[in-house]
């Protein structure tokens, strides 16, 4: 007679259920034993067949749930041991696979599993299956039934040993995992489904957006290139009516739109004014803030212009000296109010009669003075960039001029252009690339400075904007 399982524990009071997990996978064995003492059994747990075994010969349990693939001994092999023991046969054995093939469901006939779930699996079904096989117990007479017979798979012969009731549990089983199967795979589909639906409305919808992305760019583009040409009209483009000095300039931009600008214009009988502006960032806030600086530079009398205004005691025309222009840029443009933008400014007046430059510096790289017959040398010049402090002063400086001297305003882009290495252009080779084409007429002379910045940043280019203007006193 088979041994069956006590009821009831060593003080009288009702035992769990007891059932062996014969799983190799510490991790996945632990789940489900977790899982299973919360349904209220008491589950243990062998880490391969053999010590699954002695488990069930020790426990006697209710069921027993085997992996398939396991070291020292595989759970077909355990499942054969357990239905080949006189007192252990009674215990149902359900076997996780993948099914692959017809061979596991031969195999397991062959084992006398009683019921296959298949891998991956929803441990509620599991625990049904358990519940299902508990109140199914195969009977003593249905054992007495079993036959053996010879089934031939794949030129493998094996000898299945199985009663009615068990081999159609184990059918049922298959079957049963089939449908659950069949029915996941329509789940998966249904949700592919919409899935495809969602997915052919979010085409349209990019569609849609890359449509209104096209139009937006158009609308960019046409932006930039008449913000562009805003820009330009800040350069000089009308001669100069000036006899007494030869002026030459270069303007490259780093992207469409930069925050660099340049001008020179005469401002009276006999003052020319010229400024180098470098407003910080690129992009369109950089450009815009340059335009706007531009419009208050104008040489044009007017009651927004800086440089020139009427002078209301005489009616005449007076011209704005240079501190007094970089103070008000200052107190126009506070950084705050500008987004966090601030810029540079070299801005000042050569009287034509003196020669004499008198000039401010709002934080711009100083001029450059280049006599006839000497070396290039920096002139004096500092202060803070505009817009960093409100009511600052910025100082006055003066550089004369003499005849056949030359004169350079130019923006950081120059002495801080940058290799391909990171290595910077220097006010150094600056000067002596100076001194080098001294010889050369001043607008061939701007053009060989540009083209040594060229020649340093390749082979990307420039990464800012250049800004160069020279003037020759004759």
């Amino acid at each position: 007679m088979p041994i069956t399982p006590s009821k009831y524990s060593s003080d009288g009071s009702a035992s769990r259920p007891v059932v062996v997990i014969a799983e190799d996978s510490r991790v996945q064995g632990k789940v489900l034993q977790q899982r299973l003492n919360a349904a209220g059994y008491d589950a243990h747990v062998g880490l391969n067949g053999e010590l699954a075994l002695d488990l069930v010969k020790r426990l006697n349990p209710e069921i027993v749930i085997s992996d398939i693939e396991m070291p020292k001994m595989t759970g077909y092999e355990l499942c054969s041991a357990i239905k080949q023991n006189a007192e252990l046969r009674h215990i149902p054995v359900i076997l996780l696979s993948t099914l692959n093939d017809a061979e596991d469901i031969i195999r397991g006939l062959a084992a006398r599993a009683d019921n296959y779930i298949t891998k991956p699996y929803d441990i509620n079904y599991l625990i049904a299956r358990v519940e299902d096989l508990r109140a199914n117990r195969e009977s003593e007479a249905d054992e007495d039934s079993v036959s053996t017979t010879a089934v031939t798979l794949g030129k493998q012969v094996y000898q299945v040993s199985a009663g009615r009731k068990q081999t159609l549990n184990l059918l049922i089983s298959v079957f049963e995992n089939a449908v659950e199967k069949n029915k996941e795979l329509h789940r998966s589909n249904e949700q592919l489904i919409l899935a495809k639906e969602k997915l052919s409305s979010w085409n349209a919808q990019l569609e849609s957006l890359n449509g209104q992305l096209v139009d937006f760019n158009q609308r960019m583009k046409r932006d930039l290139h008449a913000a562009a040409n805003m820009q330009k009209s800040l350069l000089p483009n009308e001669p100069l009516d000036c006899p007494e000095v030869i002026v030459s300039w270069d303007y490259t931009p780093c992207e469409e739109l930069a925050g660099d600008f340049l001008n020179y214009a005469r401002l009276d009988d006999h003052t020319l004014g010229l400024y180098v502006v470098d407003v910080s960032g690129h992009g369109a806030a950089s450009a815009l803030l340059a335009v706007a600086i531009g419009r208050v530079l104008s040489s044009s009398m007017s009651a927004t212009s800086l440089l020139v205004r009427l002078d209301p005691f005489t009616g005449k025309r007076a011209v704005t000296p240079p501190t007094t222009v970089v103070e008000e840029l200052n107190r126009r443009f506070p950084m705050d109010s500008q987004g966090g933008l601030h810029f540079t400014i070299l801005y000042g007046l050569l009287d034509l009669r003196t020669k004499l430059f008198r000039y401010a510096c709002g934080g711009h790289p100083q001029p450059v003075h280049q006599p006839k017959n000497e070396p290039a040398r920096f002139a004096p010049g500092d202060g803070l960039a505009v817009g960093w402090v409100d009511d600052v002063e910025f100082d006055e400086f003066k550089l004369q001029l003499e005849s056949g001297d030359r004169l350079w305003l130019y923006s950081d882009g120059v002495p801080e252009a940058m290799d391909s290495d990171l290595e910077q252009l220097t006010n150094e080779r600056m000067l002596r690339e100076l001194d080098a084409s001294r010889y050369l007429a001043v607008a061939d002379q701007v053009a060989h400075v540009r083209a040594v910045v060229d020649r340093w940043c390749q082979p990307k280019g420039p990464l800012d904007d250049v800004s160069i203007l020279s003037i020759e006193i004759l």
